[in-house]
């Protein structure tokens, strides 16, 4: 299981990404545009309020490695569900 903390901090991010997402856009289009000051405005911007600094945890213990995007889980808890029958239209293959 991950720290508390760091799975918190993941939560803050994501909600400062979500908050600065539409000012972002249109600062980085003035930007690309050649407008300096859009590029000055959009380096104020929080550092958290990047995409880029977003981290996929797993959903069931937070784990940042050995993710399933499909799934939201780790491969871990992946394969502990699926043996457990847990995760519907999954099982083990076969030969």
């Amino acid at each position: 299981m991950a720290k508390i903390s760091m799975v918190a901090r993941e939560v803050k991010r994501q909600a400062l990404v979500k908050k600065y997402a539409a000012k972002r856009a249109e600062l980085k289009k003035r930007a690309a545009a050649g407008d300096y000051e859009a590029v000055q405005e959009l380096q104020a911007l929080p550092k958290n309020a990047s995409p880029v600094r977003l981290h996929n945890r797993c959903k069931v213990t937070g784990r940042p490695k050995g993710y399933m995007r499909q799934f939201g889980l780790s491969r871990i808890q992946f394969r502990e569900m699926a043996s457990a029958g847990l995760i519907p239209g999954v099982k083990k293959a076969s030969w």
